[in-house]
């Protein structure tokens, strides 16, 4: 099998989608924050304006991402994991939100570290799985040293407690190490003890122990689900195929929880109905699709892990936030990416876009 020379333009198809994303990000986040954020804040733009310097900063992001060569960068990963590991352990000297310690505090500035580490993990596991030296199929090198590095930063992303985003990122670990050639035993023994503990921080410290009986109830009668669920469903059915119109959804009048950022994809379809759900669900699968299509004709093993790390993470961050609006996974409190409200989520959403952007310059055709 013959490879042509390498590509020199990104893939703008790719760019095209991010972008009208992003733009949709924004409108819709002003549409459904406007009332909260004037009667929180006395400014009706307090949120947009927020989202627009962050979508500025990731689009400066984006360009230099691209610029860069990625393979010499991700020699500065496991150190950068080590710095992200210490932004982990201050975020409990911060004041909590909601009952959760997931943000640095610097001034205006919140930052989110586990979102951080998720994008790093990726870029660390695979610069070094794309050693030829590490036999990953051996177990010994398989815990050493990925088990105590990611091991450590899950255990304090479990604890602050952030259920959701633990998931994705062990999720995707487990991922790049069978996409590596790690043995599908040896990954069991990673795989077996996330229900374990999971259902141990649910039901044995009591973390949104309530929303999983609600969902569990719910699955007999939709009517015994949590009210965030009902509040979902109510906001996705009101639009119809066509939606209220841009500005004009009700429920986002205080009735639907979080209506900008956990919950945005339910606000959309009242908005733009489901003729627009289909728009952004398509332009999710283009993603995923053109993700994947870029680590197949990737010429070496570091971009083919890197490329399909990056795109397994952006579909499981997809998947769970999807599956929560519809009722098809209890509530996580996962961000939509692009579209939700948050600078943290949007500025390593678009860091993903743009490692996949800069791969796709030196894709390789068959």
């Amino acid at each position: 099998m013959r490879r042509s020379a390498k590509t020199k333009s990104i893939d703008e198809g790719l760019l095209l989608a991010y972008i009208v994303l992003v733009i949709t990000g924004l409108v819709m986040i002003y549409s459904t924050s406007s009332m909260i954020a004037e009667t929180k804040f006395g400014s009706n733009i307090f949120f947009l304006k927020r989202q627009l310097i962050w979508t500025i900063l990731s689009v400066i992001a984006v360009y230099g991402i691209i610029k860069v060569n990625l393979q010499r960068l991700a020699i500065y990963s496991a150190p950068a994991l080590f710095v992200i590991i210490l932004m982990l352990s201050l975020v409990f000297l911060m004041p909590s939100r909601n009952g959760s310690h997931r943000w640095l505090m610097l001034g205006i500035i919140n930052i989110q570290p586990s979102e951080l580490f998720k994008f790093v993990m990726i870029v660390y596991l695979a610069f070094s799985l794309s050693n030829p030296k590490r036999k990953i199929e051996e177990l010994k090198q398989l815990l050493f040293p990925y088990l105590p590095l990611i091991g450590i930063g899950l255990m304090l992303i479990l604890l602050e407690p952030d259920l959701g985003t633990t998931i994705v990122i062990a999720l995707s670990a487990l991922g790049i190490l069978f996409l590596a050639g790690a043995r599908m035993k040896h990954l069991c023994y990673g795989i077996l003890p996330i229900p374990a503990v999971a259902t141990f921080v649910v039901f044995g410290l009591g973390y949104k122990e309530a929303r999983i009986i609600d969902y569990v109830a719910s699955i007999a009668d939709p009517l015994k689900g949590s009210y965030q669920v009902k509040q979902a469903a109510l906001t996705l059915g009101a639009g119809g195929f066509f939606g209220m119109g841009l500005g004009e959804g009700r429920q986002k009048l205080f009735f639907l929880p979080y209506p900008h950022t956990d919950f945005i994809f339910a606000a959309i379809g009242e908005e733009l109905g489901m003729l627009g759900l289909m728009i952004i669900l398509m332009l999710f699968f283009y993603i995923i699709f053109r993700g994947l299509k870029i680590a197949s004709q990737q010429p070496d093993r570091f971009g083919y892990l890197l490329a399909s790390g990056i795109t397994l993470s952006l579909f499981l961050n997809i998947a769970i936030n999807l599956g929560v609006v519809t009722a098809l996974i209890p509530v996580t409190g996962l961000p939509l990416p692009f579209l939700s409200y948050g600078g943290s989520s949007l500025m390593v959403s678009s860091a993903a876009i743009a490692v996949l952007l800069n791969l796709s310059k030196r894709r390789v055709k068959t």
